[in-house]
């Protein structure tokens, strides 16, 4: 029997404005269009893992406005667990995004219900927790309960993978807890406090060897169209992976795809390298379609996508025929209105 992937995390409504670019401060430009679509980096990375056919539960929290009930909705609709999704008085969190013609993307979350996500919910949980094969967090939620989350999975045995979005500083305790910490360029340059300068690969092994020194076990650098950097310790691996070419329109979700991806892969026990071209190519798609949540691929569209350039999908082609269930079909790219 499988064990379960645990989401701990943040739901949002994502407010989404397309431009022709990012404006710059005290300008006003015209935008070129826009949609609502479910977000949040949990729910995201829940939604992630549930279309490649893993079993998921999401912790979390939303409110009793309309957008609670909306995101609840996609949520179960894409295959997630909810049953562990609370409601709290007052507004969902609600995600304010600008997304440029090639892609980039300014993100502003106004937290809402996700602040009320507290330790006492996940000890309510933690018979789940010790059952997980992997639990995910991000830091949308109050630091106080990814901390109790991260003591917990280290009680348990239970590998934990942090991704530092929104960048803070982070307790050293807490990252003694962690199992695989995945910054993006952005997050990597103020956890260590430097400039990445115009050539971050020239430098990754060095950044990952400085955040492996903070007290993470593993680390994955994604570095966007620069690819990924991979530290880790149990196997002993460095390596560099090429990014995917793709025409991008919207990276928004590229890094919770990666991650939701990257679990999956790993509990499949499949080894690193390939958990990490797996996770590239998922982020990879995600990228050429729009929103959050509806830009997941399916197993079967990643492993076609992998086919297509050329790599070696047996595994994941015999994991594809277990699961019937996943096909090619793409019933969330559609917007929640």
């Amino acid at each position: 029997m499988k064990k379960p992937i645990v989401v701990v995390g943040s739901i949002n409504m994502d407010l989404v404005i397309a431009a022709p670019r990012i404006p710059v401060s005290g300008e006003t430009i015209i935008g070129t269009g826009f949609r609502t679509f479910a977000g949040g980096k949990g729910a995201n990375q829940a939604v992630a893992v549930a279309r490649l056919g893993w079993p998921v539960y999401l912790i979390g929290k939303v409110g009793t406005d309309v957008h609670g009930h909306d995101l609840r909705a996609c949520l179960e609709e894409a295959g997630v667990k909810v049953g562990t999704v609370g409601v709290s008085n007052g507004s969902s969190g609600v995600a304010l995004i600008t997304t440029d013609r090639t892609g980039q993307n300014t993100i502003i979350v106004a937290s809402g219900a996700n602040d009320l996500l507290l330790p006492q919910d996940i000890d309510e949980n933690d018979d789940l927790i010790r059952s997980a094969g992997f639990v995910l967090c991000q830091l949308e939620i109050p630091l106080a309960t990814v901390l109790h989350l991260a003591h917990l999975c280290c009680r348990f045995g239970v590998p934990f993978m942090l991704d530092p979005a929104p960048v803070r500083q982070l307790p050293r305790e807490l990252l003694e807890a962690v199992t695989w910490i995945t910054p993006n360029e952005s997050e990597t340059r103020q956890l260590l406090a430097i400039d990445l300068g115009d050539n971050p690969l020239q430098d990754a092994t060095a950044m990952a060897e400085a955040i492996l020194g903070m007290g993470p076990k593993n680390v994955v650098l994604k570095m966007g169209r620069n690819g990924c950097y991979v530290a880790s310790e149990l196997p002993h691996l460095r390596c560099h992976n090429d990014a995917y070419p793709v025409a991008a329109i919207d990276t928004t979700a590229a890094g919770d795809a990666f991650n939701g991806a990257f679990a999956t892969a790993l509990l499949h026990e499949w080894d690193v390298q390939s958990a990490t071209r797996f996770a590239t190519a998922t982020a990879a798609i995600s990228v050429t379609r729009r929103g959050a949540q509806p830009s997941m691929p399916t197993l079967l569209e990643v492993t076609e996508f992998l086919r297509e350039r050329g790599s070696d999908v047996s595994a994941w082609a015999s994991d594809c025929s277990d699961h019937g269930e996943v096909t090619g079909s793409t019933d969330l790219k559609k917007e929640t209105r």
